[in-house]
């Protein structure tokens, strides 16, 4: 039996070195959060994966949400969350939450969950280095949003921000290191203002500006499917936007979709759509033959 389990383990090793070969030095940036964070035993999985990806020469750079965890603390302290079009209302009061759940707890859990696995991690809001520069998102009411407000009609919805620029330096003087950064989605404009970002879109913008080979991000599905319940891969960028119009692609799948493939068609090489809740989904889909979940490319 201890045989049968050491030639296993060789085999995977051996699968998996071809990978390792051609991904040696290149970055990745990954969204974490939702899903993946369920259990002790996902986040460890996670962690060893991150850590792996770090040993064997691959540059793996973190950007995490924490939606979940702000609306559970400010229901502990019997404020309301308001959404707007999927989007938290984020009021000042609201923002003084979002910075300490994001840039403080989260940031920090997964800081100590990659050292207990024997890693080295740094955290880091957009404000650290003047990372992440944001502005005012500013959204448009739809039919959905009526009564309450006028179709077209500007909607405010506080200090909800996009991401205008990304100064990379202190990002890449880490993972040039034995660092890994993990990223908390919180920008700031040029007065000062802090904004409450979108992870998968700091995510897609970050791996844009890194040339990075893979942007992977999280999710509670399984990938892309079809109309028939299959899961779709190997994507062009041409076939993502047929699957789009056809409303193959629709709802809450959009907007991931939509980041992936802004991602491809800005210099990163691949993006792909993993399941979260799969112990070693990282490591599954970047290192094996088999692969995990939806990538799309850009041809």
């Amino acid at each position: 039996m201890e045989q049968v389990r050491a030639a296993e383990t060789a085999r995977v090793l051996i699968e998996a070195l071809p990978y390792i070969q051609r991904f040696s030095g290149a970055t990745v940036v990954i969204k974490y959060g939702g899903n993946a964070m369920d259990t002790e035993e996902l986040q460890n999985s996670f962690a060893r994966d991150i850590v792996l990806m770090k040993a064997v020469g691959i540059n793996p750079v973190i950007v995490h949400g924490g939606g979940p965890q702000i609306g559970e603390l400010l229901n502990k302290l019997g404020k309301e969350s308001k959404f707007v079009q999927g989007m938290r209302v984020t009021d000042s009061e609201t923002m003084d939450v979002v910075q300490m759940v994001l840039g403080g707890l989260v940031n920090k859990q997964i800081v100590n969950l990659i050292h207990r696995n024997g890693g080295r991690a740094v955290g880091l809001t957009g404000k650290d280095g003047q990372l992440i520069r944001a502005r005012k998102l500013l959204i448009k009411a739809t039919e959905a949003d009526a009564p309450e407000f006028k179709v077209s009609e500007i909607i405010d919805i506080g200090h909800v921000g996009e991401v205008q620029a990304i100064d990379t330096r202190v990002v890449e003087m880490l993972a040039d290191s034995d660092f890994i950064p993990v990223i908390a989605p919180i920008g700031v404009d040029d007065d000062g203002t802090s904004y409450n970002i979108n992870a998968d879109l700091v995510a897609g913008k970050m791996a844009e500006v890194l040339r990075a080979e893979k942007l992977i991000l999280l999710t509670n599905v399984a990938g892309l499917k079809d109309k028939q319940g299959k899961i779709l891969t190997g994507l062009s960028a041409e076939r993502v936007k047929e699957l789009i119009a056809d409303g193959t692609i629709y709802g809450g799948m959009l907007p991931k979709i939509e980041c992936a493939l802004s991602a491809v068609q800005n210099g990163v090489a691949s993006s792909h759509i993993i399941d979260g809740r799969v112990a070693h989904a990282v490591l599954l889909e970047i290192l094996t033959n088999a692969g995990i979940g939806t990538l799309i490319t850009r041809r």
